[in-house]
């Protein structure tokens, strides 16, 4: 067990869901069943595949509160008080991330990165950087693996316990909000969220801008969602291009903060909109 899990004093008891509840009440019932009548067995079997069909199609639904608790937009306070969360994930990348950095500082906006630890590592002064200018950090795994939906408990365990230790050794503050790798899960990661006290945040909205380099449908998909509480969604890591080769978030960025400025919404950090 790693010093993240020992020293974790915001741990919370897992408590699994009406849709976990069920499935697992399904499990032993079926089980019964076939102690009971095992001539039965290829009708449970489907009833059983059905089951898990359904499982895995919630897991690639990451707005999704069917396998536990989800911040899909800011808790109700912030909403009152016309707050709003940027979200940049996929870094960092000294070529995007600074760029975006003056983009915020001139908006005077705070934003949360949500940085594989990986990156973090090739980049650990830009990571401090981060911080100094005032913005957050959160946990977006160590590596961000593609199968990271359809890893078991244990390689879940590790690669986020990789991702805590890393991005805390480089900024000496605790990541408190974990996004899986493309927003994907199954129902292991709740339980090993609660050992660890983060929270799963995914998002309002998004414009899919690590493939769409259209610069006006991202800035209109964007700015649609613009609402109080609402938690939006960029990458400064395997940004899509422009026609004039720029990363998307440099060329729409600017558009959504004055935007939001407008609509009189007020940009704070995950950690802010939680106190």
């Amino acid at each position: 067990m790693t010093n993240v899990q020992v020293t974790n004093a915001q741990a919370r008891n897992w408590q699994p869901t009406l849709f976990i509840k069920i499935s697992i009440i399904l499990h032993a019932i079926l089980l019964v069943v076939l102690l009971a009548a095992p001539q039965l067995w290829p009708w449970l079997l489907a009833i059983l595949i059905a089951n898990h069909l359904v499982i895995s199609t919630v897991g690639l639904l990451p707005r999704s509160h069917w396998l536990g608790p989800n911040w899909t937009k800011l808790p109700p306070a912030a909403t009152l008080r016309n707050e709003i969360a940027l979200t940049i994930d996929d870094g960092p990348d000294p070529l995007v991330t600074r760029p975006v950095l003056e983009i915020l500082d001139r908006y005077q906006v705070k934003a949360t990165f949500f940085q594989i630890g990986d990156h973090a590592m090739k980049h650990p002064e830009l990571c401090r950087e981060i911080i100094e200018r005032g913005h957050a950090i959160e946990n977006h795994s160590q590596r961000h693996k593609l199968y990271f939906s359809l890893m078991g408990s244990n390689s879940i365990m590790r690669e986020i316990t990789d991702g805590q230790e890393t991005l805390s050794h480089i900024t000496s503050i605790r990541p408190q909000f974990f996004r899986a790798p493309a927003g994907l899960r199954n129902p292991f990661l709740e339980p090993v969220l609660s050992r660890l006290g983060l929270k799963l945040t995914s998002w309002s909205v998004r414009a899919f801008d690590t493939q769409n380099g259209n610069v006006e449908k991202v800035k209109h998909k964007l700015i649609a969602g613009l609402r109080p509480g609402a938690i939006i969604l960029l990458h400064d890591g395997n940004a899509a291009r422009t026609k004039a080769d720029e990363p998307i978030i440099l060329a729409v960025l600017p558009a959504i903060l004055e935007a939001a400025r407008e609509k009189g919404l007020h940009f704070v950090t995950l950690a802010e909109a939680a106190a």
